[in-house]
């Protein structure tokens, strides 16, 4: 494959992490801008690698956009606002608006460099929580269009996002690729420097999502462990790294253009089932305990992808178990957060 330069928006993020790197271990050059508004400055393997230039910047600034795209072949758009359901609970409002003028600015300067014959198309990182109001499982792509719409801001939201890139492409012919990322695990995912700390229990947190919340609970001694709801929650957790190789495909496919993709694994597991799996691992010798409290308004029940467009379209399976992600993102926590269960 002829190496392309690509830029990618919001790459201090999590899956930022994951995406930049594998593009970068299959040559190509990578161009990243984030304005640290998450997680704040954070290192990362590939800092100096001479393919990767980092911009400490805001995507909102469409001038800047349209200097960085001058010469990119490809453009992945996961700048936002976006964190677990206490995060989106918490910020109804700005997710939505802020949301908006990133994807605005985004696709502003998409359609600049289209026009000038340097993009190929833009991807658009969107969210499961597009599928928020749905009442078919498995969920495949096309219930995008047939589902009620999501009734969370932050799901509406980058449902909106979807219809940015379909616009572009019925007024200017622009490219895109959708790609929905289900229950992204791995490491890299810290405290949250803008979320205010939500207590559960005995312990408060300003993470993100369950599985890190869980294993931090459980780490610093959370015994019983508070769990929102009943935890018959369906969930499909799915790597960082898988993710990643998933999207990758999705943009350098040439049957993936004006397509848009679950990219997830077929394993689903319960909440409840979760919180057991992470406290066998922490604490083998103890009886699992927990209490159940009360749910967020937005706590959707089941997110059960189908994935075989994926699969026949990408060729893209994710392989990594829940078990080893697990043994990952544990072992990481411990030294990172210097906790020992």
């Amino acid at each position: 494959m002829k190496k392309q330069k690509i830029l990618v928006t919001g790459s201090a993020g999590f899956i930022g992490g994951y995406l930049i790197e594998e593009l970068l271990c299959l040559g190509h050059t990578v161009v990243g801008i984030d304005n640290y508004s998450k997680y704040g400055r954070v290192e990362k393997s590939y800092d100096k690698n001479p393919n990767y230039q980092f911009i400490h910047g805001d995507v909102k600034d469409t001038d800047l956009l349209k200097k960085l795209l001058k010469d990119c072949d490809y453009l992945i758009a996961g700048a936002a606002k976006i964190g677990g359901i206490g995060y989106f609970h918490q910020f109804a409002y700005d997710l939505l608006a802020e949301n908006e003028r990133i994807t605005a600015s985004t696709f502003d300067g998409a359609i600049d460099a289209f026009k000038k014959n340097c993009l190929k198309k833009i991807i658009v990182i969107s969210s499961s929580m597009v599928f928020e109001s749905t009442k078919t499982f498995p969920t495949a792509e096309d219930k995008v269009l047939k589902s009620p719409p999501p009734k969370s801001t932050y799901g509406f939201q980058k449902l909106a996002c979807e219809y940015f890139a379909k616009g572009a492409w019925q007024q200017y012919k622009l490219p895109f690729t959708i790609v929905r990322p289900f229950n992204c695990v791995g490491i890299g995912e810290g405290q949250v420097v803008s979320g205010k700390k939500i207590k559960s229990g005995n312990i408060k947190l300003a993470m993100s999502h369950v599985v890190p919340d869980l294993i931090f609970k459980i780490l610093k001694g959370q015994n019983p462990v508070h769990i929102l709801g009943d935890g018959k929650q369906i969930r499909h957790f799915t790597y960082g790294g898988d993710i990643a190789q998933g999207i990758v495909k999705a943009v350098f496919s040439p049957k993936a253009q004006n397509q848009d993709f679950n990219i997830s694994t077929s394993q689903g597991t319960t909440v409840l089932k979760l919180a057991k799996l992470i406290w066998r691992k922490i604490n083998p010798d103890k009886k699992f305990r927990f209490i159940s409290d009360k749910p967020y308004f937005y706590d959707v029940q089941k997110r059960i992808p189908d994935v075989t467009k994926a699969k026949r379209i990408l060729n893209f399976k994710a392989e990594t178990s829940l078990n080893e992600m697990l043994d990952t993102v544990i072992d990481w926590m411990k030294k990172t957060l210097n906790l020992k269960a």
